[in-house]
């Protein structure tokens, strides 16, 4: 569960999200760390060198829905996505897929992953990667910034699900690194 359970999908609030996400601190050294609600514990946040991964929007419980309701499910997932991308286009340019089945393969076989993929496999976010960047933290491309310019950085959104039963995530990753398939090692 993350601190986004129960919220209703806002497009606008999770673009808003997404941009105040590019400029959050990201810490350029020490151990990768998750964050939780105070009162729950839910995930809210994990920060580690270089990186930021946050829930955006989380599904309702999907435990005991199957068939055509598991379906609905998942294509309000995809449309809220789609929706979010869409956005995001609109205000930062195109965007390009970065493919996790590399690190999928790599996670089940016990290889290593570089960061930010061994927390995203860690987890659970295999999702593929809508990759933008990269993006001024001030958000769109030539737009105002509050303060002196920031270093760029790059953005990616993915759709998750670690089980059938499990809501469905969309995550956001915010990199101070280009963000690339990692090579295939076997």
């Amino acid at each position: 569960m993350t601190a986004r359970a129960g919220e209703p999908f806002d497009v606008t609030r999770a673009t808003s999200d997404a941009e105040a996400a590019l400029s959050a601190p990201v810490p350029t050294a020490g151990p990768t760390t998750s964050e939780g609600e105070p009162a729950t514990g839910e995930w809210t946040a994990t920060r580690g060198e270089g990186f930021l991964l946050l829930p955006l929007w989380e599904s309702g419980a999907l435990t005991g829905v199957y068939g055509p309701e598991w379906n609905d499910a998942e294509a309000a997932a995809e449309a809220n996505l789609t929706a979010l991308v869409t956005e995001l286009d609109r205000r930062w340019g195109p965007h390009r897929t970065v493919s996790m089945r590399v690190p999928l393969h790599r996670s089940r076989a016990g290889t290593p992953l570089p960061e930010p993929f061994r927390t995203l496999t860690a987890k659970d976010c295999y999702g593929d990667l809508t990759v933008w960047g990269p993006v001024p933290p001030a958000g769109p491309l030539g737009g105002p910034s509050a303060g002196p310019p920031a270093a760029p950085r790059w953005f990616a959104l993915s759709l998750n699900q670690s089980d059938g039963d499990a809501p469905m995530l969309i995550t956001a990753l915010v990199s101070t690194r280009p963000i690339t398939e990692p090579a295939d090692q076997g």
